[in-house]
């Protein structure tokens, strides 16, 4: 992995974790086509900007991780708790679900749900605005629909948005609480990664790329979670959904030309 690649997987890791379009799936995609391998250096610089990612949640927010939020946190574990053990207990079966027709096409799955969630989005009935009052309930059905994006190109914060709407959160408390439910994920899987691939990151002579790869994700990601509230302050999701099935059918062509 050159300079040039750590700096590009960055920026597309900052920006994609935190929006409805899949991190996993773009990762994957880029590695194909910057022809990187998919070594244990590499997979634990994954790991590398995934912390980062986790830092800008922290740095964004910084009042939320605080005693006095503990309720908040209590219904973000509840949240949590589905993805982690479904994730524990298939984590080998999903990985064999990775690859790139497999990402194109949840894509393309995800930006038609979009697009239908959107369509009967009505504000009335979206009456939470605060993440605060959220209830044990809706953070266990967000949770549920968290599970689906162990398939790679769902989605995790696309799944956890789309989750959150339908159970009558607003569209930027939605996100909002992606965000942060973002956390105890990305802490979990990133935690496992390290204690894999301890080996690979102790002995590496190429600090030079997991420094720039991180720092490059940190700021893009910090940036990403502002930029994006702002966004949704006057605008709907139609546009990701509609992002995302011109991309997966881009990938599917791509994808079929090169088999043929």
């Amino acid at each position: 992995m050159t300079i040039l690649d750590s700096i590009l997987l960055g920026i597309i890791e900052g920006f994609t974790e935190f929006l409805p379009i899949s991190s996993t799936g773009h990762l994957i995609v880029a590695s194909h086509f910057l022809n990187i391998e998919q070594t244990s250096i590499n997979k634990a610089y994954e790991v590398i900007i995934q912390f980062a990612a986790i830092l800008a949640v922290i740095l964004n927010y910084p009042d939320k991780f605080t005693f006095k939020h503990t309720n908040l946190w209590i219904k973000i574990f509840i949240a949590f708790l589905p993805i982690g053990i479904i994730g524990f207990i298939f984590s080998s079966f999903i990985k064999q679900l990775f690859s790139i027709e497999i990402v194109a096409t949840m894509f393309i799955v995800g930006g038609i749900i979009f697009l239908i969630v959107e369509k009967f989005y009505d504000e009335k009935k979206h009456t939470v605005s605060d993440v605060e009052n959220i209830s044990f309930k809706q953070s266990f059905y967000i949770g549920l629909a968290q599970i689906f994006a162990l398939i790679p190109g769902t989605s995790r914060a696309g799944s956890t948005i789309i989750g959150a709407m339908i159970v009558g959160l607003n569209r930027k408390a939605s996100a909002e609480f992606s965000f942060l439910l973002a956390f105890p994920v990305m802490c979990a899987t990133t935690a496992y990664d390290l204690i894999k691939h301890h080996n690979e990151l102790l002995h590496t002579t190429n600090l030079t790329n997991l420094i720039i790869g991180f720092i490059v994700a940190f700021f893009v990601a910090y940036l990403t979670i502002k930029l994006f509230l702002k966004f949704l302050e006057r605008f709907t999701f139609v546009g990701f959904g509609i992002y995302r099935i011109l991309f997966g059918i881009l990938l599917l062509i791509i994808f079929n030309n090169n088999i043929n």
